[in-house]
Order: C-alpha cells, then structure tokens, then sequence
C-alpha cells in the first residue's frame, strides 16, 4: 500500500515534519521519510495576510498546496490517499435536519469537522490521523461527550473504527507540557482493522493499539465507561446529537458502534528539561527585559486574591496560584499558547545562558520547544507572527512517533 499523505489544516507543516522526520540545514529542506505528500490545504480566514501558508510553500513548494477555504473544495477532486491527516479546530458540532429535506442532516455552519467527515464519504481514506485539544472530550458543558459522539458516529457511518488518546509530549520525553488528543481511524476494508475487530476493546486499549506500542501506559484501569452509538441505539446523528452524552476518558476506542473509555497512566519516566533547547549563543538585546517589565511579570506570575464583584452584585475573590519565576530549566517547557512573547502570565520567562540576565524566549527556541527544525519559520514573519505560528502548531515529535507505528500497520497491508 503507497504511503500517500493529503494534510488539512496544514499549518506551517508540524505533520509533514514529524511524518517525514524533516531536516533543514542551509536552507535546505531533506525529507527523510517514506511519506508521499500528494495534496495539502492550509487557509486562514479572515485575513489577507497567509503566514503559514507562506512558510508552508516557502520550506516546501507549492506544488498540489492549496490556499482556499476547505469548504469550498470539491472533495471528490481531493487526490487519492492512504493517510489523511489534520489538526482541527475545536468547535460545537451540533447537527439539525434541514429545512428542504426533513431527511436531510446538516451541520453547524461554518465547523471544519464536517469538510473532514465531507473527504471521508468522497474519499473514503484507509487511514487517519487527527489532533485536537483535549477539551474536545468534555464539550459541550451541558451535555458532555456529545460533540465527540458526533465525531465518531460520523466516523461509524463512513465505516471506520475508531482509537484516541490524549498525550502530554513532556509525560514521553519531549520538550513540552502540551496535551493534546490525538484520534486515530482505520476503515473497515483494512486487514487492521479486521485483526482488532476480533479482540476485547479493553484489550486494544492496553495492549494491542497503535498508541500503546509508542507511548506506553500503566496495566492499572483507573476509571472506564461504556457507551454505544449504533443506529440500533441512535437512529441518525439527530437523535444522537439530541439525546447522547456520556463520560469520555483519555484513552477509548469505538469499534462497530461499542465504544470502551478508560482513564490511563503514562509509564515513562525521561524528561526533557528546558535548559537543553535555549539558545547556548549570545541573544539580540531586544529580547532582554528591563526592571520596570520584570516587575510586571513578577505581578502576573504570582499568586494573587483579588476581590470582585458578580453582574449580581454579590463579591467574590478572584484567585490564582503562583507560578515560577524565571521558568524552571530543568523542567520541559509549559504550554506554549500563540500569545508567546507578550507581557502575559503564560509567556516564558528565562534566564539567559550566557548573561545569566531575564529574558523571553527567542522564535528559534520557540520552535525548538516543538520539534521544529531551527528557523524553519523564519521567512519574513515578525517575532511575534513566528511565535503565534508555534503557538498554534503540534509537537513534531508525537507526530513522528505514531507515524513509525502507522508505517508499520501499513507495511501489512500489502
């Protein structure tokens, strides 16, 4: 089986980086992977400017990139492909029955999972790999699971199985605190798909999963839940956007409509400290703080009880914990959120390798910070562009891991 790759929401290309284990040294893009990348999309709506569209052909190409909204692709013109792959946004995902048609089903205007679920009926990939925050588990609030119900009795009527976890990369030796849930799909006209449809759910959880062989868990099942989403249960996605809600854990699989959740403990113990991605060279004066701007950080940082007032007039304390002060290096990097650099509570504050003076991070350990080669997103984008684009990408090295698994699984299918 070819290993052809059409990635959605492509960003700046973390999936392509970590498929395809990328090196960039003068300049120069290597590709060492066996991936195929036959077609990509990547369009920011909203505004004129296209930073990691840029970035994308810039380290790349722009041959078979596409620079449009995704909803206004024909899926069918999609290329054929063995893995889709794409980081899609949060969003609700209610469905209706339309207005025309009292059979018809349609779904919340402008959500991007339903470009997504569009490419699985025209296309019908064997594999997918999707990524995504881990709050997707929990929405919406008052009717919790619902939203990923959604997503996997859509997955259902296109016939495939579907596995997730959500990873923390600094739990598996990587250089951040980011934890994201990663959903993996198989169609049913795969062999690996009918080798697991024939085991216990516990037991491709724990054992016999693609995730489990690359991020290893603890035999120990904390918490589980069962549910079902068939059509026997559930008629369409109408009734089962109307009446479904259920506890979902970080680890799950949904195989013929049976879905087994369970809450899972990581069992590795590396980790990778800050200190061995920050720059060890002399840094641009620019990025060094003043006392005046300490002071400010010193105050975002610490912890604080501040009284407020409710819209009904009743007062309350607003409360935060302390949070340390420079970052510590000897433990992997925080959350990096796109508003990196600003003068916030969440933004990196570091001491400088060389000066031993308080500084924030540069674009380049930022990228680091996610397994980006260096300067890969230096192509004309401001600092602060740069940073936004790392906030909003994926951990290159997750993606390389399930890629080595993915591989596998593909290599038996021929």
């Amino acid at each position: 089986m070819e290993k052809s790759v059409v990635e959605l929401f492509a960003g700046v290309g973390g999936f392509r980086c970590g498929l395809n284990n990328v090196e960039f040294i003068n300049n120069k893009v290597k590709e060492k992977g066996n991936w195929k990348f036959v077609w990509a999309n990547q369009w920011e709506p909203s505004t004129k400017t296209q930073g990691a569209y840029d970035c994308y052909i810039k380290r790349f190409g722009n041959d078979n990139v596409s620079n449009v909204d995704i909803n206004m692709v024909n899926k069918k013109d999609i290329p054929d492909h063995t893995l889709l792959v794409g980081g899609f946004p949060c969003q609700d995902y209610s469905v209706a029955r339309t207005l025309a048609n009292g059979k018809g089903i349609e779904g919340k205007k402008g959500v991007l999972w339903w470009a997504i679920a569009d490419v699985l009926k025209n296309k019908k990939p064997p594999f997918v790999l999707l990524e995504n925050v881990d709050r997707l588990l929990l929405s919406p609030a008052k009717q919790r699971g619902k939203d990923f119900g959604i997503i996997l009795r859509s997955f259902m009527d296109n016939g495939y199985a579907v596995e997730w976890r959500v990873i923390n990369a600094a739990e598996y030796g990587l250089p951040q605190k980011r934890r994201r849930i990663f959903i993996f799909a198989y169609h049913k006209s795969t062999k690996y798909y009918k080798s697991l449809a024939k085991l216990n759910l516990k037991n491709i959880i724990f054992e016999k999963g693609m995730f489990v062989k690359q991020f290893p868990i603890k035999q120990d099942e904390l918490e589980f839940s069962v549910a079902e989403i068939s059509k026997k249960i559930f008629i369409d996605l109408v009734e089962l956007n109307d009446k479904f809600k259920t506890q979902f854990y970080n680890a799950g699989i949904m195989l013929n409509g049976k879905i087994y959740t369970s809450k899972v403990e990581k069992n590795y113990n590396k980790i990778y400290p800050l200190k061995n991605i920050i720059e060890k060279n002399k840094v641009d004066e620019k990025y060094f703080l003043n006392k005046e701007t300490i002071e400010k950080f010193k105050y975002l940082k610490g912890s604080k009880k501040i009284p407020r007032i409710k819209p009904n007039g009743d007062p309350y304390f607003y409360c935060e914990g302390g949070m340390p002060f420079p970052d510590n290096l000897e433990s992997p990097a925080r959350t990096m959120l796109t508003s990196e650099g600003g003068i916030s509570r969440t933004t990196h504050v570091i001491e400088d390798y060389v000066t031993k003076k308080i500084r924030l991070l540069t674009p380049l350990e930022c990228e680091r910070i996610n397994g980006f080669p260096d300067n890969w997103t230096n192509t004309g984008m401001t600092d602060k562009k740069r940073n936004f684009m790392m906030g909003n990408a994926l951990v290159v090295g997750i993606i390389k891991k399930i890629g080595e698994e993915i591989e596998k699984i593909i290599e038996k299918e021929d």
